[in-house]
């Protein structure tokens, strides 16, 4: 090992325990390569390397690319792979190895996989410092698991608001759709508070205007009709409930005002809540505009 690399690894007995977590940190570290310097073979995990400095290449798949400062590469496991620092500019990198059950499934929301191994992160908001920070814990045995883990979520996490594939027009139409699926679960967890679209596209990290555009092509609705339907259905259920008031159900999913919940419910249902509620008792609901 040379005197320019840092190299800490986290040693696990069993690897079949690894792999029943849902993400475990194998090593991290950085390293200033010598010119031509180079490695090639398989990983029995997944390993992210991130360009800090210079030039190098990196080969797997039959493909080889060439890679500068702020761009990076994925190793997937059993993939054999090769990468060599350039002779005029040797790149410097830091990298992260990690597996764990769910690895594979938060490589893709990133659109990271063997078929795509390369992104490239806005230089002012790169990831290297988020490894950076795992090789200062390393040095900490106390809960040190645990925090290397919640460091490889957020080590993640910036790859998603970073990458260049981030870019609307390049992204796959399974990234598509798992904003969207963020987007409903946001709705699910939060649709009784007073949340608005522009919270939802900042918590799933687009733009409000492009998930709209996502909405309208996955759903064949706007993420505003998602939510209204989804507040009014749940005031539908909640109207079965005799002991609760219009003003309980209208505070239960979102409305402060009472007379506004009505509004919005006679103009999704057809029907005023208290309507609704008398028809129930009747038992003549059978269904209902939406």
């Amino acid at each position: 090992m040379s005197e320019n690399q840092c190299v800490v690894f986290t040693k696990y007995s069993d690897f079949s325990s690894c792999e029943a977590k849902d993400l475990v940190v194998y090593h991290s570290g950085t390293e200033r390569c010598e010119p031509g310097h180079f490695w090639s073979g398989v990983r029995d995990h997944f390993l992210i390397h991130y360009v800090m400095s210079g030039k190098g290449i990196f080969a797997s798949n039959g493909t080889t690319y060439h890679l500068s400062e702020g761009q990076g590469f994925l190793i997937c496991p059993d993939t054999l792979s090769y990468y060599q620092a350039d002779m005029d500019e040797p790149w410097e990198y830091c990298w992260v190895g990690f597996h764990g059950r769910y690895a594979k499934n938060y490589l893709n929301e990133i659109n990271l996989d063997a078929s795509n191994p390369i992104f490239t992160c806005n230089p002012e908001n790169s990831p290297e410092k988020t490894i950076l920070k795992m090789l200062e814990v390393q040095k900490r045995p106390a809960g040190r698991d645990f925090i290397l883990t919640g460091l490889l979520y957020q080590f993640l996490a910036e790859l998603i608001r970073t990458v260049d594939d981030f870019h609307y027009n390049s992204i796959s139409q399974n990234t598509k759709q798992i904003y969207v699926k963020k987007a409903i679960d946001y709705i699910r967890k939060n649709y009784s508070t007073r949340i608005t679209i522009e919270q939802i596209a900042d918590f799933i990290g687009i733009d409000r205007k492009y998930m709209s555009t996502l909405f309208q092509e996955i759903l064949h609705i706007s993420p505003q009709e998602y939510l209204l339907n989804f507040r009014m259905d749940k005031a539908c259920v909640l109207l079965c409930q005799d002991f609760l008031s219009i003003q309980d159900i209208a505070h239960s999913v979102g409305y402060e005002d009472p007379l506004l919940f009505s509004k919005m419910f006679k103009k999704r249902k057809g029907l005023s809540p208290t309507q609704y509620r008398n028809r129930l008792k009747k038992n003549v609901i059978f269904s209902t505009p939406s």
